[in-house]
């Protein structure tokens, strides 16, 4: 059985903290007095284990993407389910959760931070991990015959894209709930496109 170690168990007690600072008032005006006063530290105690708020900001956006990732990937290696099932709940809980992610969805989408080099870095990361894990999906898609995709990388392309355009009405302006139903109404749009069919 794995213990977590006193300086480990302080070090996650610190991200957690400043995670809820993060979250209530945005990096800008999150200072390092904010954090350490919270977790009942000294100014000098946080230095010990980071080197400044954005080392801070790093740890706190890496762990929310980390558990995103880890649910995702448990709707991908499902067994019980279909690959239209898959897609649907891949793309459901991944608009659903990122909301509640606030830090990391900053991360990914402020201006104000994209100057930071290690956002960058992240946004790269989040851009390779999305687009394989839908790939994924399709490919399994095409191999149990529920997809018939020539294309895989460019599908999973446009899947992603639609994705990120619906994070602004969504999120930003609060108009569009991310509800199964208009998920279904996406991919339905994707995969089946808008042409009337008179076959």
């Amino acid at each position: 059985m794995n213990k977590e170690k006193p300086k480990d168990i302080k070090v996650e007690k610190i991200i957690d903290l400043a995670a809820q600072l993060f979250r209530k008032f945005g990096y800008k005006k999150t200072t390092i007095d904010d954090i350490a006063m919270a977790a009942h530290k000294g100014k000098s105690s946080l230095y010990y284990y980071f080197k400044n708020k954005e080392e801070i900001f790093k740890a706190v956006v890496d762990k929310e993407a980390g558990i995103l990732v880890g649910e995702l990937k448990a709707i991908i290696d499902r067994k019980d389910i279909s690959p239209q099932e898959k897609l649907k709940q891949y793309v459901l809980h991944r608009m659903q959760r990122i909301q509640e992610l606030s830090n990391y969805y900053d991360a990914l989408k402020s201006e104000y931070l994209s100057h930071y080099e290690f956002i960058e870095q992240i946004r790269t990361k989040n851009d390779e991990t999305e687009l394989n894990f839908i790939i994924q999906i399709l490919e399994e898609g095409n191999k149990k015959g529920a997809f018939d995709i020539k294309d895989t990388y460019t599908t999973a392309y446009a899947v992603a894209m639609a994705m990120k355009g619906l994070e602004i009405p969504m999120f930003i302006k609060n108009e569009i709930e991310p509800t199964e139903e208009k998920i279904d109404y996406l991919l339905n749009i994707l995969f089946k496109g808008i042409e009337k069919n008179n076959c």
